[in-house]
């Protein structure tokens, strides 16, 4: 076999990552500007257009000599192409047809006509030898053949397998081997490399012959697998055979998987306990069977990430500056003397235990589960803060309000759609330690239904004897909240289940007195509303006299959050006129000045005016805002109405109606020992009012003031107006003890009330209340309602008619 050569000068159209060889026809993107320069120089030179080549006939067409390119170097060898037609693509770029028809050797540069880069070139054509080719090369076409014959027909690509069949030159079928989807670049190149038709042959059928064992294989993988199992089965065994594939290509080729996906070696570099480690590598070892497209996979996933992300050796060193904690605490909250001690006491417990090598005994440590209940606005909430911060523990937040599913808590399990770790996990997990403080907010708002309740699924999380093994029902592994500090936050116990309150240490924040506003409006609430309000301090300055007479008489509230609105208030309208020129910086706003920042007040003494009247009485009770003053009005129906019995009204609770049943008894009873006139009771019909009668009332300790307004109305004589009241009342004229005495002395002091009445076994209480209150008080303690009749009634002399209206 010899070869034709001949020398021509063309342009060069270099092609990238691609390779064009002899008898093939391309389309060519001539958008790029040194193809273009190519196209456009071989149609502008007639050479190009008539150059002689062996074994190719003039036909007048612009040629080109196409050079690949890979990675930017050009090959030594091309192909002589025609440009068969200019177009354009259906999506509309320029476009050309070229058709490959002779190799050819890149020579030297040469000039030429246009931008393009012309050179000189050894064309050389495959010509068969005299007396045809030898059997050898008739031979690998005839395999050569029968190879593609097979590769196409698995392909159902029948028109191209007749048109290989009546392809006769053993070269030419040799360079349709460019078209073969299987090969690369590389291999593509070496084709236009090889002149020799044999050599070619020869490196087709092997590269051929492998492809096609490499289909032979997955074929046979597919039949053998889907032999003798149903559709299950047959599914998880193709997943289970795509994985052990692509595992065995992955260790051929010396890749491993990426970081995202080795769980396996993720889980066994991980810092994580015994146990978890155990059930991590169980859960791996499924997501390995389950293969990638089954919907169990991306549930294991998702399980391994929580698993993986939770902090399980992660623990942050408390501090045990104890001076320091106290500090940190006395400077982000005034009073509160009840929390701050619990806290210090339990860093002070701590670090003696840690002194003494007693960190961590039978698998637990020294936790702390504290519930801080009082009224809206004491600090509650903000309190967690400050005790992770002079702990030096991380802080999270977990609000339970409005919470009604169990699996919020527990979690969900794994087999539901969307599957979340409960909160108490997700806490753990954003704090990112073992023992941060973690806040149950409004842990009285929780509620249950049929999905559960989750006030018990606290009951494990809160109980210092189990919470070292805690188990979500999501994650299904031990988890150790002993060494968490938990704080719970309430309004209200009521609503809070026995059990649950048992597992806790109740401290009450029964609210602020005067003074201690006064402290927190001026170190904490007006230099964070002067940063909100963008103002500084020596621009406006509000006198303790302002805050002390916006708390008194435009808040009234155990906490401080009308009283920073307030302040935000005064604040705005200064920033409003000073940027409407009607004041000048700096600002000072006295206590005579709120009216015109705030209007009238809203909240001014009426004790004295309320009670003016016989028949009215000075109570005082415990609201879910703290405490409260509320007034027990009383009247005899006219005798001629025919009116009689007992009338309540004021949306009163049936405790509290039993209190008004067992006040009316009482004094049927016992009226002529208390020299009452209390005939009229058996022959007048009786109404009991408690004013705000939109707002439900409940509870015994409203007893003695309702006996004391009945006793006031049938005697005649006014309840003094500077008393206040509370206890239970029973049928023989005990004064009983009540609750929330603290919160009720609070409550008078802010209603500008002298003297208040209490049970004389709730006197132990007094010990509760902050001192300057006391002082500001009178406090008696009474054990019978004649007692309470004698220090609460106007002396018999100053009334001009003791006889009942």
């Amino acid at each position: 076999m010899t070869d034709a050569q001949t020398s021509v000068t063309l342009p060069v159209l270099p092609l990238d990552d691609d390779v064009v060889l002899p008898g093939m026809v391309v389309p060519v993107d001539i958008s790029d500007s040194e193809i273009r320069a190519a196209v456009e120089s071989a149609q502008s030179v007639e050479s190009t257009k008539n150059a002689r080549l062996p074994g190719v006939r003039s036909t007048g067409r612009p040629r080109v000599l196409i050079v690949p390119r890979v990675d930017g170097s050009y090959s030594a060898v091309g192909t002589v192409a025609l440009v068969e037609q200019i177009g354009r693509t259906p999506d509309g770029e320029p476009a050309a047809a070229l058709r490959g028809v002779a190799r050819a050797r890149v020579g030297s540069g040469t000039t030429g006509v246009g931008a393009a880069l012309w050179v000189t070139a050894e064309v050389h054509r495959d010509a068969a030898p005299e007396g045809g080719y030898p059997g050898r090369v008739r031979e690998l076409a005839r395999d050569y053949k029968t190879l593609l014959g097979t590769y196409l027909q698995k392909r159902g690509a029948w028109e191209i397998l007749d048109s290989i069949r009546q392809l006769d030159d053993p070269g030419r079928l040799a360079d349709r081997g460019g078209y073969s989807p299987f090969l690369d670049t590389g291999q593509k190149l070496r084709l236009l490399e090889t002149y020799d038709a044999a050599e070619r042959l020869a490196l087709l059928i092997g590269w051929t012959r492998d492809h096609l064992a490499e289909l032979d294989v997955t074929e046979s993988i597919n039949k053998d697998v889907q032999e003798g199992v149903d559709r299950q089965q047959r599914e998880f065994l193709l997943r289970r055979q795509m994985e052990a594939i692509r595992k065995e290509l992955n260790e051929l080729s010396g890749t491993p998987d990426s970081e995202e996906e080795d769980y396996r070696r993720r889980v066994e570099e991980a810092d994580l306990p015994d146990h978890v480690r155990a059930a991590a590598l169980a859960e791996v070892d499924k997501l390995e069977r389950a293969g990638d497209s089954s919907p169990e996979a991306g549930w294991i996933r998702t399980w391994l990430d929580t698993v993986l992300d939770m902090p399980w050796n992660e623990r942050t060193t408390d501090s045990y500056d104890i001076a320091g904690a106290r500090g940190v605490l006395d400077a982000d909250h005034a009073g509160l003397d009840d929390v701050k001690e619990r806290v210090l006491e339990y860093l002070a417990v701590r670090k003696r235990r840690e002194d003494r090598g007693l960190g961590v005994v039978g698998g637990r440590r020294s936790g702390a589960v504290l519930a801080l209940v009082g009224p809206p606005g004491v600090g509650k909430t903000s309190l967690g803060e400050s005790v992770a911060r002079a702990m030096g523990r991380a802080f999270t937040r977990v609000a339970l309000g409005g919470v009604r599913d169990e699996a919020e808590i527990r979690g969900h399990r794994r087999t539901y759609v969307g599957a979340l770790p409960g909160r108490i996990v997700r806490a753990v997990k954003e704090a990112g330690t073992m023992n941060p403080v973690v806040l149950l907010d409004e842990i009285d708002k929780v509620g249950s239904d049929f999905r559960g309740d989750p006030t018990a699924a606290l009951l494990e999380v809160l109980d210092p004897a189990q919470n070292h093994t805690f188990r979500d029902h999501y994650l299904e592994v031990d988890l150790d909240l002993s060494d968490v500090v938990f704080l719970a936050t309430a309004n209200s116990l009521d609503t809070v289940p026995g059990p649950l309150l048992d597992r806790m240490e109740l401290v009450e924040l029964d609210g602020y007195t005067e003074d201690e506003k006064v402290v927190i409006a001026r170190d904490h609430l007006l230099p964070r509303q002067l940063e909100r309000a963008g103002m500084d301090a020596d621009e406006v300055t509000l006198t303790d006299a302002a805050l002390r007479r916006m708390a008194r008489e435009y808040t009234r509230e155990a906490g401080v959050r009308s009283l920073e609105r307030s302040i935000a208030r005064v604040l705005r309208r200064t920033a409003t006129a000073v940027a409407l020129g009607e004041r000048a910086l700096p600002v000072v706003v006295g206590p005579d000045d709120l009216t015109g920042y705030l209007g009238r007040p809203r909240h001014t003494p009426e004790t004295a005016e309320r009670t003016a009247l016989p028949g009215v009485a000075t109570g005082l009770a415990v609201t879910g805002a703290g405490g409260d003053v509320l007034f027990v009005e009383a009247s005899l129906a006219d005798p001629e109405s025919g009116a009689s019995g007992l009338t309540l009204t004021g949306q009163l609770g049936d405790v509290m109606k039993e209190s008004a049943q067992i006040a009316l008894s009482y004094l049927r009873s016992r009226g002529a020992e208390l020299e009452l006139p209390v005939g009229d009771l058996r022959e007048r019909g009786v109404h009991l009012h408690v004013p705000a009668g939109a707002v439900p009332k409940d509870g015994p300790s409203a007893g003695v003031t309702m006996t004391t307004a009945l006793a006031s109305l049938l005697s005649g004589r006014p309840v003094r107006a500077d008393v206040a009241m509370t206890g239970e009342v029973s049928l023989t004229g005990r004064v009983l003890p009540v609750g929330g005495v603290k919160q009720k002395l609070l409550a008078a002091h802010r209603a500008g009330i002298t003297t208040v009445l209490i049970p004389a076994r709730n006197e132990p209480d007094l010990d509760d209340v902050p001192a300057e209150v006391l002082d500001e008080l009178t406090v008696h303690p009474v054990s019978d309602v004649r007692e309470v009749l004698d220090a609460a009634l106007e002396p018999a002399a100053r009334v001009p008619h003791a006889a009942a209206a």
